[in-house]
């Protein structure tokens, strides 16, 4: 069932759990000191009616000089009290986004890695790597500043209107009059910029996907001496990029002017009005003093409205992307019930009519496929590109479902079992091989962190891996590349084979896994895999005679259909695909030919 998505500011609140007090004090202290900035007029005002421009003014600074006094201390203490407020507050906002931030980017990455195949083959890794970067400093930020802006502006208004209407309601409302053209103004900006934020996300999510293939495709760039070709694409993207920043920014700077003009009328009302006010002793110095004072305490959050309007909507922008992710769900999952097999498995592995096509085709790729592979025996699949061999043992670790059909696996299908169960069952070792940059030993223990170093020895023994590893200067522990850089692809393949080994698998699945040693390698491999201290039934993709001749059963798939099954002698009785394939990497053909063709030349001499 998929989860409801929370509007997003609820999902940030939702995100605050354990976090939400401190949150709350600082938001709190965010009022208290924007009221606190009322203090010092208020003082003011007091001091000038009484000590300076009041009638009383001469007696009062004669009688009343200890009240002079505590009114200009209060005012230098409650000016220090308002800065300690302010940087408890800011730092408790800080706190809050930064433990926010934490907490959503290890959820995001748990989500991800828990996703299908599906989720991957939908987004690419530039755009997953920019939500997880750029989108989420954009959420950060808006918990740390744009909300803290935004009840600072909203306190600081509200208590200086509140105040302004208490001196005199006619010349507030006077100072108030510009602040719908003003709103008018924002809202206009908002409905111009909002689109533009998306474009900006949608742009830098395309340029982190060119540089991340670049940089991991290097190799191919420099074998086709493409790089010119690479930075002329990039330099594309960059500056579609950047001229889609230079237009979000400049968004603003259209608008900000009108904002500036009409804030900047204030100053220029009061001094209208308010000084037709004090003429006419309706308003006294004090007060007018107190209006002119605090009349930033109006013009400033409203020339901030921009920005805060402007920071909401790449927030807006970024946490659309952020919660497509953090409330995606995958379509693989434990269903309720699954059956709990902690023990190990048999190994035994059973296709009944099973068909499939992937979500975003149109042409099946299995159809009504049916085997059984006993516990221990070895099943080797071979069969042109492109014939669904790899989709075939996808299905086996649930990394897709079958269309039609089921998979069984120990006579239990494996949509009724639990994941990490059948998946703890299953070694996988692919053509395409990933290594971490992270040491040798590391990368064979991958998949089991708590086995002995000796035991890694004895399973890189097994895909005659030792040997090389020993000549290298730090054996073991010598750290490999990225994606395995720095080794050739036959010693990626055995390192991949000795991980899959290595955790003692009841089924092995082999994608090709030899296709890149030479034949001797190959042959102690074979030697090894059938000399395994653990029973485990072994489904290998191979192209190699070598390789599949020892097999107990043999399959050729021919556009997703199994053609031929059979052992290695029954398949050559049969003279198909598999005898024109031995036939092909024997020579035997090309024998027969050029034998043929001598017997056609003695004939002509005779």
């Amino acid at each position: 069932m998929k989860k409801k998505r929370n509007p997003k500011l609820a999902w940030l609140w939702e995100n605050m759990k354990g976090y939400r007090a401190l949150y709350a004090a600082s938001l709190l202290g965010t009022v208290v000191y924007s009221v606190m900035h009322l203090v010092v007029p208020y003082m003011s005002q007091s001091i000038i009616d009484l000590f300076l421009s009041g009638e009383q003014a001469a007696e009062n600074l004669a009688t009343k000089r200890d009240l002079f006094w505590e009114l200009v201390i209060a005012m230098v203490v409650l000016t220090f009290v308002r800065t300690t407020i302010v940087y408890l507050s800011c730092m408790g906002g800080e706190a809050t986004s930064q433990k926010v931030l934490y907490k959503i980017r290890m959820y995001l990455f748990d989500k991800i890695e828990r996703q299908d195949m599906h989720f991957y083959a939908t987004y690419r890794t530039g755009d997953l790597m920019t939500r997880m970067t750029g989108d989420l400093d954009a959420v950060r930020h808006m918990i740390a500043w744009v909300i803290r802006t935004i009840v600072e502006s909203l306190a600081l208004m509200s208590a200086t209107a509140m105040y302004f209407f208490y001196m005199d309601w006619r010349l507030a409302l006077c100072m108030f009059a510009i602040a719908p053209f003003i709103f008018l103004i924002i809202i206009l900006f908002k409905n111009k910029v909002a689109p533009r934020h998306r474009a900006l996300r949608e742009k830098l999510a395309e340029m982190n996907t060119i540089s991340q293939e670049n940089i991991s495709g290097n190799r191919v760039v420099k074998a086709f001496a493409r790089e010119k070709y690479e930075i002329e694409k990039f330099d594309e993207c960059n500056t579609s990029y950047s001229q889609t920043n230079q237009k979000t920014a400049l968004t603003w700077l259209t608008y900000y002017p009108y904002v500036e003009s009409a804030a900047n009328l204030m100053p220029v009302l009061l001094l209208l009005v308010g000084g037709v006010f004090l003429i006419g002793e309706q308003i006294t110095m004090g007060e007018y003093v107190a209006f002119s004072g605090l009349i930033w305490a109006i013009a400033n959050p409203m020339r901030q409205l921009g920005s805060i309007m402007n920071e909401f909507q790449r927030f807006s922008a970024a946490s659309d992307k952020v919660m497509e992710i953090y409330y995606s769900q995958p379509e693989i999952v434990d269903k309720p019930g699954a059956v709990d097999r902690p023990e190990r498995f048999k190994g035994s592995v059973e296709f009944k009519n099973v068909s499939f096509r992937y979500a975003d085709g149109k042409l099946p790729v299995l159809h009504n496929v049916s085997f059984t592979a006993h516990p221990g025996e070895t099943i080797a699949i071979m069969g042109e590109t492109g014939c669904g061999k790899t989709s075939l043992i996808q299905l086996i670790p649930r990394f897709y479902e079958p269309t039609e059909g089921e998979v069984l696996v120990d006579g239990i299908p494996v949509q009724d079992m639990k994941l990490h169960q059948l998946r703890g069952n299953i070694g996988l070792a692919t053509q395409d091989v990933l290594l971490y940059s992270d040491s040798i030993d590391g990368n064979i223990a991958f998949g089991d962190s708590h086995i002995t170093p000796e035991q890694v020895v004895k399973f890189a023994r097994y895909s005659a891996a030792s040997d090389f590893i020993a000549r290298m200067p730090e054996g073991y522990d010598t750290i490999v590349g990225e994606r395995g850089v720095g080794l050739s692809g036959g010693q990626k393949q055995r390192i991949s084979l000795a991980r899959a080994l290595a955790v003692r698998p009841a089924i092995l699945i082999l994608d090709d896994t030899t296709s890149a040693v030479d034949m001797e390698t190959e042959k102690r491999i074979q030697h090894s895999l059938n000399e395994l201290d653990f029973p485990c039934t072994k489904i290998i993709i191979a192209q190699r005679i070598s390789t599949t001749k020892y097999a107990d059963k043999i399959l050729v798939l021919q556009d997703g259909r199994i053609m031929e099954s059979g052992s290695h002698e029954e398949l050559i009785a049969k003279k198909g695909y598999y005898y024109q394939v031995v036939q092909l990497q024997t020579g035997q053909n090309d024998d027969e030919q050029h034998g043929a063709g001598k017997y056609a030349l003695r004939k002509e001499e005779v």
